[in-house]
């Protein structure tokens, strides 16, 4: 079975067992939701879930959340998983619609140009606010940052592992 990454424990909350979570998912607030179920993931073991958790409590505190998990009821069952990671099975992921796509399908695809030269993979993406940027590695280059905008990105086709972007003037120095 395949895991995604929603969160990371970052921190206790008080004594009752809450922890503070840094969402890292688009749709937080149905992520957390009192009665869904988490895995949690040892940073060691990233492979395999060390348990399933289910929420008790959850509330949002400026960028993080708060989330308290059922039978975990004290700071001393919690204080371990400091950076452990939250994951959701790949059964609870929601279909999207078109034009959106999960991290994991974009990271590894292959970038080319509309006359069909490769630019590279891309490797990472980056949400510093309107609009999430695709970093693309090169041979012999520096990255080129590519922002999910509609006149850059033509077409993204998962299928065949290829994304199809314009360069607007700027974005390939």
């Amino acid at each position: 079975m395949q895991y995604y990454k929603v969160g990371t424990i970052v921190n206790t909350h008080g004594i009752q067992g809450e922890v503070k979570v840094m969402p890292i998912t688009d749709f937080p607030e149905e992520r957390f939701k009192v009665g869904n179920q988490l895995f949690l993931f040892s940073p060691k073991n990233d492979k395999t879930p060390m348990q399933k958790l289910e929420i008790k409590k959850s509330r949002q505190q400026k960028q993080v959340y708060l989330l308290q998990f059922v039978d975990l009821d004290s700071i001393n069952d919690v204080e371990k998983y400091k950076q452990f990671d939250l994951k959701i099975s790949e059964t609870d992921r929601k279909p999207l619609d078109n034009d959106e796509f999960y991290y994991d399908d974009i990271i590894g695809l292959e970038v080319f140009d509309e006359e069909g030269n490769r630019l590279g993979t891309v490797s990472e993406i980056l949400s510093p606010g309107a609009n999430d940027v695709w970093v693309v590695k090169r041979v012999g280059k520096n990255d080129l940052l590519l922002p999910y905008i509609r006149q850059v990105v033509k077409k993204v086709d998962l299928a065949k592992q290829r994304i199809t972007v314009e360069l607007l003037e700027g974005l390939d120095s």
